[in-house]
């Protein structure tokens, strides 16, 4: 589970121990570890290695580069994922790194679905029409719906104002109702197959919620369910690109392709916006500012930029690869 104070402690005590050289890695899917780092006389030998759940299946490990990682501890992280046959990616530290980063919004709106009225089939099943592996309420609940909401108390003071921001995520930790591995989570678990089933109970908690907060029931569609939770995901990609985060649109259509279920066959998040084009998503974004929260609908600047210009990501990245080259 996400601590950041556990975590320092463990390094701190691995650092005493382990051989001058010995790299040190974390799993952790959103805490910032250059301040695990920090707690170390090796920040060099410090990285993140990011498996994904299932980590017997999901072939992604995102490998985090820390401020102060050496490149040859980088270049080690990347011939561990090749021996243990992972597809791995490299990302900057920020909250979330590149995956749990984009999912954060993503999930956001899935989540504030159900707030409107949705339940949670109608949400996972709009995204599973899709093509996504999973839906990701579904997912909460296979991972640990505390995970999640875990990583949001431990940064409490950054998150918005805003008491519908994952609530329904914190009523069921509040009920001890986390997911697959106690019985119930958004779906009831029931029996030694743990198929998942609707749960009349916690449909009703969450419009009870809706209505001590005054959330309107819009009832969403599952049309605007997609686009609301894929639109939110590819403008935090843009975000990323543009912060340097990731290096390229194409590492973060391969994080999602191997680690979160996207369709292959779509290309990733980043290569289907390409597809569909940069303004339809931007126009989409306006859309929803106006009809929704807009705190939360303002565009990325190069997404913007990109639209206006008739662009794409690919595009982007090309031009990029290209003066990197001659620099």
């Amino acid at each position: 589970f996400e601590s950041m104070a556990l975590k320092k402690d463990i390094f701190a005590r691995l650092d005493a121990v382990a051989r001058p050289g010995a790299i040190l890695a974390t799993n952790t899917s959103t805490l910032d570890i250059d301040e695990i780092a920090a707690v170390t006389q090796r920040p060099q030998d410090v990285i993140g290695l990011h498996f994904f759940s299932p980590a017997n299946v999901m072939r992604l490990l995102e490998i985090v580069q820390c401020a102060k990682t050496a490149p040859e501890v980088v270049m080690t992280a990347l011939d561990v994922a090749r021996t243990i046959r992972k597809v791995g990616v490299v990302a900057k530290v920020c909250y979330g790194f590149i995956g749990n980063r984009m999912m954060d919004p993503y999930g956001r709106e899935a989540e504030r679905c159900v707030l409107e009225g949705a339940t949670p089939a109608e949400v996972d099943g709009a995204l599973e029409d899709f093509g996504m592996a999973m839906g990701i309420l579904a997912v909460y609940d296979m991972a640990g719906i505390d995970i999640g909401h875990l990583t949001r108390v431990e940064r409490a003071h950054l998150l918005p104002a805003d008491p519908t921001f994952y609530r329904a995520t914190a009523l069921l930790v509040e009920r001890g109702w986390l997911g697959q591995k106690s019985g119930r989570g958004y779906y009831r678990y029931d029996g030694p197959e743990r198929r998942r089933t609707p749960d009349p109970e916690a449909i009703a908690m969450f419009a009870a919620e809706a209505a001590r907060l005054g959330v309107p029931q819009r009832r969403p569609a599952a049309q605007e369910i997609r686009e609301r939770c894929l639109v939110a995901l590819i403008n935090e990609g843009a975000r990323i690109l543009e912060e340097g985060v990731a290096i390229r649109a194409s590492d973060i259509d391969i994080v999602y392709t191997a680690g979160y279920g996207f369709p292959s066959y779509r290309g990733g998040p980043m290569f289907y916006a390409d597809t569909v084009g940069l303004q339809v998503i931007l126009d989409k974004i306006l859309e929803f500012q106006k009809v929704l929260d807009p705190q939360y609908w303002q565009p990325a600047p190069l997404l913007e930029k990109l639209a206006r210009e008739g662009s794409s990501f690919a595009r982007w990245q090309a031009e990029s690869s290209a003066t990197s080259d001659r620099a």
